[in-house]
């Protein structure tokens, strides 16, 4: 009787390649960054990047700068580096609470127009999390709306603090998430709103979004009030895929779900404008860190990585890119190092080093 010859499955035949990507002339020329290290952990977070960049041989230099959440303002400088740039990549930056000093994350976003900030919350193979299959993207209008500045006090005792919603401001973060939506093969845009009880401000944000949405009849979209949204947040955040709101409301959704998925150290994030781009840890961009992190070197230094491979990829080096995000998630997937928020009691180096030994 003959013997059977043996073929192999398929696709053990099928050798995995990266998708074709074929760059221009001069594409891999080291590209500038402007760095802006911050406050708190900032500068331990932005040395980690800077690190595992250098061990990447990624194609970009950083230009450093101190700037401060205390001071006044940006200085020129530094937003004549970002145009020169066009890039920037940056630690949180400490934003008093009360008092007449104004947000520098704010100034930034309206000196550089950065009108869209993006901020991907997704489960990590390896990390758990009380719900799974989370796959959000909150897409924030940046520029108005509560964060305008228009305050005064009319009479001692009453404050007056106005709310801007413009139509042309509603229309193009709309175009942007229905076009990220598009970009990414992602089904689902929702507006969040409260044009239950705003009804003129919240108004025209919707009036917009439908009007965009109908130049993209392959996307589904649906609207959901903010309070509603919150709680189906917590409750069933897997039926939720692109988000688009209101600046104030974006803050709030961002954080809860960074939460949902694995917290803030872990989520990347950045903004964008026609011409400038700033990429940071994707919620809480104010907040530094306990100055007990800070002593034991102990902060997260993940959400900064995935930012940085975020910015990568806007760079068009996404070979590089994919190259941080695997070796991040498969250390995150091992669970031998890992920080505090993590449920582990690794440093920033240690999960740093974890990082570059993954590299493939």
């Amino acid at each position: 009787m003959a013997s059977r010859r043996f073929f192999p499955p398929l696709r053990t035949l099928i050798t995995t390649r990266s998708v074709t990507y074929m760059p221009r002339p001069g594409d891999g020329t080291p590209r500038p960054v402007t760095l802006i290290p911050g406050d708190g952990i900032g500068p331990l977070v932005t040395d980690a990047v800077e690190q595992v960049m250098e061990a990447m041989h990624a194609p970009v230099y950083f230009e450093k700068y101190e700037v401060h959440g205390d001071m006044k303002r940006v200085p020129q400088q530094v937003l004549d580096s970002i145009r020169k740039n066009k890039v920037c990549l940056k630690g949180g930056l400490k934003t008093p609470v009360g008092g007449g000093v104004n947000s520098l994350n704010v100034q930034l976003r309206k000196e550089l127009d950065l009108y869209a900030s993006l901020v991907n919350c997704f489960n990590l193979p390896g990390l758990p999390t009380r719900h799974e299959n989370v796959d959000i993207v909150v897409v924030r209008e940046n520029t108005e709306g509560e964060y305008s500045g228009l305050e005064h006090e009319v009479v001692p005792g009453v404050v007056e603090s106005l709310k801007v919603i413009t139509k042309f401001c509603s229309e193009r973060i709309a175009k942007y998430a229905f076009e990220y939506a598009y970009l990414n093969n992602r089904k689902k845009v929702t507006a969040v709103h409260k044009a239950n009880i705003m009804k003129l401000a919240d108004g025209l944000f919707l009036e917009s979004c439908r009007e965009v949405a109908t130049k993209y009849p392959s996307i589904k979209y649906n609207e959901i009030i903010v309070d509603n949204c919150c709680m189906q947040l917590v409750s069933k955040p897997e039926q939720f895929d692109v988000m688009v709101t209101p600046n104030l409301y974006g803050n709030l959704v961002a954080n809860t779900a960074a939460g949902i998925a694995g917290g803030t150290g872990v989520m990347p994030g950045g903004n964008v404008g026609a011409e400038h781009a700033v990429f940071e840890q994707g919620a809480s961009a104010g907040n530094v860190g306990k100055e007990k992190i800070m002593g034991q070197k102990k902060a997260n230094p993940v959400a900064l990585l995935l930012s940085s491979a975020m910015m990568l990829r806007h760079l068009q080096f996404p070979s590089f890119a994919d190259r941080l995000e695997s070796a991040v998630k498969r250390v995150i997937s091992e669970g031998k190092y890992r920080t505090k928020d993590l449920g582990g009691d690794s440093t920033t180096q240690e999960v740093v080093d974890a990082v570059i030994a993954n590299l493939d």
